[in-house]
């Protein structure tokens, strides 16, 4: 049976084809970087950031391109045993609820987190007040975190205005990446 991948591309039994994504850049950087985040908030708010969670995250980081569930237990398939679909959702829900990742509703699909998590519940967005925003490449597949606190300034007005409570700032914007405009 086959699975639609984060891009919406049809994938099954390991034949997954990824989304292009710039090589020039070295992922190892991103995913030591989350992982150590994530082990130091972790230990700070006295969180269990377990092995599945580390993999989970680890395999997030391998790539700017947002992972479904699906994408992830393909990429963690590769170094070992195929884990259960529920054991990585439940490691997603924990990287999302501390801030180690992100859900992008509009692609069904998950990216670790690039400013770094927090011991703070995830609605508040960031602890730094910013709102978050993704940039997302519809060429390369790939996701780009940005955060603004005049942006998170202006949501907090339009919400007020409307007599709203927002639990979660995120806004995604679909377009072309540097790389890709030029290459058109």
């Amino acid at each position: 049976m086959s699975q639609a991948s984060a891009d919406g591309r049809k994938h099954g039994g390991g034949h997954a084809h990824p989304p292009h994504e710039h090589g020039e850049h070295d992922h190892g950087d991103c995913e030591r970087d989350a992982i150590a985040r994530a082990e130091a908030v972790s230990a700070a708010a006295g969180l269990r950031f377990t092995e599945q969670r580390r993999k989970v995250l680890a395999a997030l980081a391998e790539s700017h391109v947002p992972a479904s569930a699906y994408d992830v237990i393909d990429r963690l398939a590769r170094e070992g045993p195929r884990p259960a679909p529920v054991s990585v959702y439940r490691a997603l829900d924990f990287l999302v609820e501390h801030g180690f990742a992100h859900r992008i509703e509009s692609r069904n699909a998950y990216v670790a987190c690039s400013r770094g998590g927090r011991a703070e519940a995830h609605d508040d967005a960031h602890a730094d007040g910013k709102a978050t925003v993704f940039l997302l490449c519809e060429t390369c597949g790939a996701a780009a975190e940005a955060s603004s606190a005049a942006l998170a300034k202006a949501l907090g007005a339009l919400a007020k205005a409307a007599a709203f409570t927002p639990r979660a700032p995120v806004i995604e914007i679909r377009g072309l990446c540097a790389r890709c405009r030029d290459a058109a």
